[in-house]
């Protein structure tokens, strides 16, 4: 499927380049819908008018250059090895036409350390969406490639709903915890990726409800997981694969106060509180996964408020359960 150009690259530009691309063909929707008997099928008939109605055409974004990207480096120091992939890939795509191709990749870690959180910055850098598959709570084959429209209920997929319904060809579709996916005899929910992860056979992706050829070749894949053991060798085979380690302690050092300045400055309140936080508090949030950081700060500057005090101390930070139970955090 083709793409055009929408905005002219210009290196003096930091704006993202955009192009639009088709992401299906109209004639195809046209003759499903033209077949569909006059009853019933009321759900797939409104799916193909809705395509018409959008039209084919998606963004299909990139930086106007290489970005400056310290301050994620910053934020991810864990996660440097991938920021270098993303990087080799955006440097591929300057001075062309053409979109960015970056390799499906695999996040493997610990829970916790920051892995969506990464998706969602990767997405603010490129200019484009995302969408988040959580596959630990999905069982069924058909949440990436959706059902067949003979089935009760039935809907399209995510890919579908992230590219028809969405405004960008190319979106990060995040993978969550992929190991998690249970299969059973009669449905694979993995199945839709050996031909997803292909970029030749991801251009004529076929959703099992619309039964429409999606263009779905340029979508940037980031699967996470927390053991590899449990992915099939084939999928492995089609993702370039980055460990992610826990954070050492000058890096979730830095992690936090990162974090304490992000909060403190996107919110009025935060000029209430020193641009800094104390030593002995980064100790403490050091020992916190980057998932909870936020939450145990959010509740020490809410009780260092309660307290009138423009400083955080280590006592208004909650305190960790040691991952033992549910309840997260001791308020």
């Amino acid at each position: 499927m083709q793409s055009r150009s929408l905005v002219p690259h210009n290196p003096g530009l930091k704006l993202p380049i955009a192009n639009l691309r088709s992401v299906f063909r109209p004639h195809d929707v046209e003759r499903k819908l033209a077949k569909l008997p006059a009853r019933d099928h009321e759900s797939l008939r409104a799916t193909y008018e809705r395509m018409l109605e959008r039209g084919p055409e998606r963004f299909q974004v990139k930086p106007s250059g290489i970005p400056e990207m310290a301050a994620l480096y910053e934020q991810l120091p864990n996660f440097a090895d991938a920021l270098d992939d993303v990087k080799r890939h955006v440097a591929l795509s300057q001075d062309s036409g053409d979109g960015i191709e970056i390799t499906p990749m695999l996040l493997l870690g610990p829970p916790g350390i920051g892995k969506t959180h990464f998706a969602r910055q990767l997405a603010e850098l490129l200019g484009t969406g995302m969408q988040l598959v959580p596959m630990s709570s999905m069982t069924a084959g058909w949440l990436l490639s959706g059902a067949s429209s003979q089935w009760k209920g039935a809907k399209p997929g995510k890919v579908f709903e992230a590219l028809v319904d969405g405004q960008y060809a190319n979106p990060v579709l995040v993978v969550d915890e992929i190991d998690k996916a249970s299969a059973d005899a009669q449905y694979d929910p993995l199945g839709s990726l050996y031909s997803l992860l292909e970029h030749d056979t991801a251009g004529t992706f076929m959703d099992e409800f619309a039964e429409i050829a999606i263009d779905a070749s340029q979508v940037i894949w980031i699967m996470t997981a927390n053991d590899e053991r449990c992915i099939p060798e084939p999928i492995m085979n089609r993702m370039n694969v980055f460990e992610i380690d826990a954070p050492t302690l000058e890096q979730a050092r830095a992690i936090a106060r990162n974090l304490y300045q992000a909060i403190r400055g996107e919110h009025g309140w935060g000029r209430r509180f020193d641009e800094e936080p104390a030593d002995d508090v980064l100790d403490g949030l050091a020992e916190l996964a980057p998932r909870e950081m936020r939450r145990a700060l959010m509740t020490g500057f809410g009780n260092a408020r309660l307290a009138h005090r423009e400083t955080i101390q280590p006592e208004d930070l909650p305190k960790g359960n040691g991952g033992k139970t549910k309840l997260g955090f001791l308020q």
